[in-house]
């Protein structure tokens, strides 16, 4: 049986708000606004100095679905390393420049894709903006002007005595009007704070004063647990008003659970494809399976799938076949069995102790078909139609 697809595209998925319009700019060959998609970053918790430490965690974050890393340079060992790394890591390498500026010119010298600045805590930084707004020009390097509330300036701390959402705009957009002033427009901005009412009203009022892109963070948002809850809090109020080009979480965790964090952030809100998406019971007493262990086995089981798919884990008859039915694949449980669903159609019936092992089966076959067919219309494509045949 032949089908014919004329090549129609799929509506995008819906989301909660247009992106805020940006001026675009590159960091390496990721590209920064509301004409890119929202991006990924982390930070490498290794010494600069072990050049094949930070590229290992580097290849881990990339591996892990990071677009853009930062590394840490607060000497001259760390600045003399940067060329390499910048040179072999797989993404685009940002230089994290605290107190010493004359490490802004190394990080730009060294081929890095962009240079993290904190002007509250470099001494006279803005007398030296014009010479790093040409040094950056001349090598294709953009700038983040990062403001946090543990460092910023002591006139603006004068004046508003804390960190307030004000205090941390006024500190950004004076900083963004030097660099302009200079002919400098390749520059994002960040207003961090560890509080996220602080942070997502920061975040507002800089929106409403310029077209910069942004760059979301809750600056020191603890550990991994609460650091997750406040990052997606802040990040969720902000991305859902179109607000926010690139982000990282900041946690107390390896790096690649803030890649796991963050991604997941941007799938929930549709601004990524979702991939792996397990949809499973809360507590609940009607539950005639151990719900808790099911889910958790199954994510295992298919942690390393890269297609999207939607698996529903059910344990009881009341929500479990409606659930399992709007699945790609699911499993309504009870009575100690399972009915395993895919596409909405009931294929087989099995014991409690085989739930897991089927799912993960079925899965796996779903996906292999899923890539099969990506494959197959890049094939057909021709002039616009893609033909497959059955």
């Amino acid at each position: 049986m032949a089908s014919v697809n004329l090549g129609m595209p799929l509506p995008p998925p819906p989301v909660l708000s247009p992106r805020r319009k940006t001026r675009q700019l590159q960091v390496g060959k990721i590209g920064v606004g509301s004409d890119s998609p929202v991006s990924v970053q982390s930070m490498t918790t290794t010494k600069t100095t072990d050049i094949n430490g930070t590229l290992q965690q580097i290849a881990e974050l990339t591996a892990a679905g990071c677009d853009i890393v930062r590394v840490a340079c607060p000497t001259e060992d760390d600045a003399a390393a940067l060329p390499i790394i910048a040179m072999k890591s797989p993404i685009p390498v940002i230089a994290d420049i605290h107190f010493q500026p004359k490490y802004v010119f190394a990080a730009i010298e060294a081929g890095c894709a962009a240079v993290r600045v904190n002007p509250g805590n470099i001494r006279k930084f803005d007398d030296q903006v014009k010479e790093i707004a040409a040094a950056a020009k001349d090598h294709g390097t953009a700038i983040r002007i990062g403001v946090n509330a543990g460092s910023l300036d002591k006139r603006i701390m004068d004046k508003y005595g804390r960190a307030t959402p004000e205090a941390l705009v006024e500190s950004a957009v004076w900083e963004a009007s030097l660099f302009e002033e200079h002919g400098f427009h390749d520059f994002k901005i960040s207003v961090k704070h560890n509080d996220p009412v602080i942070m997502v009203r920061a975040y507002e009022l800089l929106a409403q004063r310029g077209d910069w892109p942004l760059h979301l963070g809750v600056t020191e948002a603890g550990p991994a647990f609460q650091g997750t809850i406040k990052s997606a809090t802040a990040f969720g109020a902000l991305l859902s008003q179109g607000i926010g080009d690139t982000i990282r979480v900041s946690l107390s965790a390896p790096p690649v659970e803030e890649v796991k964090v963050g991604l997941q952030i941007l799938q929930s809100l549709n601004l990524r494809e979702r991939k792996l998406e397990i949809v499973s019971c809360p507590s609940c007493g009607r539950a005639q399976v151990d719900v808790y262990t099911l889910a958790e086995d199954v994510t295992e089981g298919l942690k390393d799938l890269t297609v999207p798919l939607r698996v529903a884990v059910m344990g009881c008859v009341v929500n479990g076949p409606g659930e399992a039915r709007e699945a790609d694949l699911g499993v309504a449980s009870g009575n100690g069995k399972g009915q395993i669903f895919v596409k909405g159609e009931v294929i087989k019936t099995v014991p409690e102790d085989q739930i897991v092992e089927t799912l993960i089966y079925e899965a796996n076959r779903i996906a292999a078909e899923m890539e099969s067919e990506d494959e197959s219309d890049e094939d057909t494509v021709a002039g616009g139609a893609v033909v497959s045949v059955h």
